[in-house]
């Protein structure tokens, strides 16, 4: 069932799209001294890792949103809550998404969990015993969520956070064309185009050429040419349909919380999933302002709070409580039960 969420945007910042541009451009990101690491995927192709320091604590994997990297100032933020706490952090970048080209033709996709089943699987199979919590932003929720709820009651996580879900792709695009949300459809575009020249610049297995590319000038028309090619969707209707995660938003088994505002300048507020969509595991935290993954506070705009970085940590130490709370009194009760048993 969604509930009113905590937070409220400031005094100084209650505009959706402050909110979204203030951590942008306007944050210090935490210096943090992160370890890559390079996995070769079934495929022969190949994503990074970047990791915070330590080899011990509790695991947070981080999905970053459209070309979005660990430098992204939510990841950054993000990544220091962890280390302040002793958990250790760890971004998963889409393929592509690095600082240099993937292997194969194919990058990323907004419904793109193979990757991800294949990471989280692999750090579950690593430390078996060591509790594992995956958070997605934007695009990343997106696949997040569409993974928790293909995998099930399999998912081998103890918790997930999404933050700012486009929820229905298609509707996420039209929200990006229209009024001033046409400056992130232009600004995001521009990035996709550049990651797309970097690769296919020297190659000849790209979709469309570099003079086609230029002319594709939203997201309708850059997904049908090229993310839907790439990735086996018949087009842009074909991907928008298979891979928004709303309609698996109830078969999610493992605890789950959305976080989203109803001004985000990114979605439709249509897109928000009704609460009979949800599974009993799945909480919706909906504000009133927040932005696109923004939900910037604080009293006054010197002393800036981000909200998420609060929110999400909470969670997450709740959850890891529990069950840490629940396998203790398993195992205080196992001897009591053998000696019924006998």
């Amino acid at each position: 069932m969604p509930v009113a969420s905590t937070f409220r945007p400031p005094w100084w910042l209650a505009n959706p799209h402050a909110q979204t541009l203030w951590p942008v451009l306007c944050r210090r990101r935490p210096h943090l001294a992160l370890r890559r690491e390079r996995l070769i995927l079934p495929d022969g192709d190949h994503l990074d890792l970047d990791w915070t320091g330590g080899t011990q604590g509790l695991r947070v994997l981080l999905l970053h949103g459209l070309e979005g990297s660990s430098g992204s100032h939510y990841a950054r933020g993000l990544l220091a809550a962890c280390v302040a706490r002793r958990w250790r952090g760890v971004v998963m970048h889409f393929r592509g998404c690095s600082g240099m080209p993937n292997r194969l033709a194919r990058g990323y996709s907004a419904g793109d969990t193979a990757d991800l089943a294949h990471v989280a699987q692999l750090l579950h199979q690593r430390e078996p015993a060591t509790p594992l919590a995956v958070v997605g932003y934007s695009l990343g929720g997106n696949a997040l969520l569409k993974w928790l709820g293909e995998a099930g009651s399999s998912a081998p996580v103890q918790a997930a956070v999404a933050v700012s879900v486009p929820f229905l792709l298609d509707s996420a695009a039209r929200r990006m064309g229209r009024g001033l949300s046409r400056l992130y459809q232009h600004h995001l575009l521009h990035a996709l185009r550049r990651s797309y020249r970097a690769k296919f610049q020297q190659r000849a297995d790209g979709p469309v050429t570099l003079d086609e590319l230029a002319q594709l000038r939203d997201f309708y028309a850059f997904d049908d040419r090229v993310t839907a090619p790439l990735h086996g969707y018949a087009g842009v209707d074909d991907y928008y349909a298979r891979a928004s995660c709303r309609p698996y938003l109830r078969h999610i088994a493992v605890p789950t919380l959305i976080l989203h505002a109803h001004d985000d300048p990114f979605m439709l507020p249509e897109a928000i999933p009704d609460p009979a969509e949800l599974s009993a595991c799945t909480h919706l935290e909906l504000s009133g302002g927040g932005g696109h993954v923004g939900f910037v506070g604080g009293r006054w705009p010197w002393r800036a709070e981000y909200w998420l970085e609060q929110r999400i940590p909470a969670f997450l130490a709740e959850q890891w409580s529990s069950r840490s709370t629940a396998t203790a009194s398993a195992h205080a009760s196992a001897p009591a039960q053998h000696s019924a048993d006998r």
